[in-house]
């Protein structure tokens, strides 16, 4: 590396899905996604309710899960693969499902209503993540099977009035989200590049000079989920290597979370309320694992 070793912190074990929710089998996302693998689950979108409630989404199930620290309810279960979660208005979620779009979840009912399925009447290629901005914004990765061979995935913006700017169209595997906590640049993990993108949001939706801000080793897999921490520091899940690295606001790695105790795919990422425990959806053992963040 060009930087010194960062300092590797090792995580607990918060939750792990219960046996009664696993059922392995072949499902059709497993075809497409895992080489037709036979999974109980496979976990991602980490997100907190209004009412302070941990939820994640079970992809291959069309399951959305509130965890407890021994049972795990079943808050949604539908035809459909959910990816991504992020808090929406009125205490509703905001769902980016691969097969519908972006979608509308009521976490207390389990109500699920579509909020855009197309654009100008083309659907998406497969939505992965989707994270709230400032206004009322909503952005959200269209990911599909792109990847090197297809640099065609894209990053959209959706305003509470219906306009959708598509801000990237360009993108080898548009995965992860996330905005510093001004709300004023993107990052974006670009997973088979390796790569994590940032650019500046602007209201008129034109980016220029979107830059790499961070490129990861090479592997099986580069960079998943994203999350900010309360010091504006990128906390990126790296599932080829089992591992979760966490970077200043120069790109600068500070800490690595070691994942492979639990397992070799940690998926995705979000803050807890203090603001400095990193919580990581580790697929491969069906797990919510669990971090300090230290200061510096």
């Amino acid at each position: 590396m060009w930087f010194p070793a960062p300092r590797t912190l090792t995580p607990r074990l918060l939750s792990r899905l219960p046996d009664r929710h696993r059922q392995p089998r072949r499902t059709p996302w497993a075809d497409a996604n895992r080489g037709g693998a036979m999974l109980d689950s496979f976990l991602e979108g980490p997100c907190f309710d209004a009412a302070g409630n941990l939820l994640v989404v079970d992809i291959p199930f069309g399951r959305v899960f509130r965890v407890g620290p021994r049972e795990w309810e079943v808050v949604a279960e539908y035809e459909g693969w959910p990816n991504g979660l992020a808090a929406g208005p009125a205490g509703s979620l905001h769902l980016a499902d691969h097969r519908h779009g972006l979608l509308s979840l009521d976490a207390a009912t389990g109500s699920i209503a579509p909020l855009l399925e197309t654009v100008g009447g083309e659907g998406f290629r497969g939505l992965n993540d989707v994270v709230a901005g400032p206004e009322g914004q909503v952005l959200f990765t269209d990911q599909g099977q792109t990847g090197l061979q297809d640099p065609t995935g894209r990053v959209w913006r959706l305003w509470p009035d219906g306009r959708a700017d598509c801000l990237i169209r360009n993108a080898p595997s548009p995965n992860g989200l996330a905005l510093d906590r001004a709300a004023a640049h993107a990052y974006v993990a670009m997973t088979r590049s390796c790569e994590v993108w940032r650019f500046a949001l602007r209201p008129d939706g034109v980016v220029g000079k979107a830059q790499c801000f961070l490129r990861l080793p090479g592997g099986l897999m580069g960079p998943d989920g994203l999350a900010m921490d309360a010091r504006d520091r990128l906390c990126v899940a790296n599932p080829g290597h089992g591992l979760v690295w966490v970077v200043d606001g120069f790109g600068v790695p500070a800490f690595v979370v070691d994942c492979t105790g639990f397992g070799r795919l940690p998926t995705n990422l979000c803050l807890a309320p203090d603001g400095t425990t990193l919580l990581v959806t580790e697929s491969q053992s069906g797990s919510v694992l669990a971090v300090e963040l230290p200061p510096g």
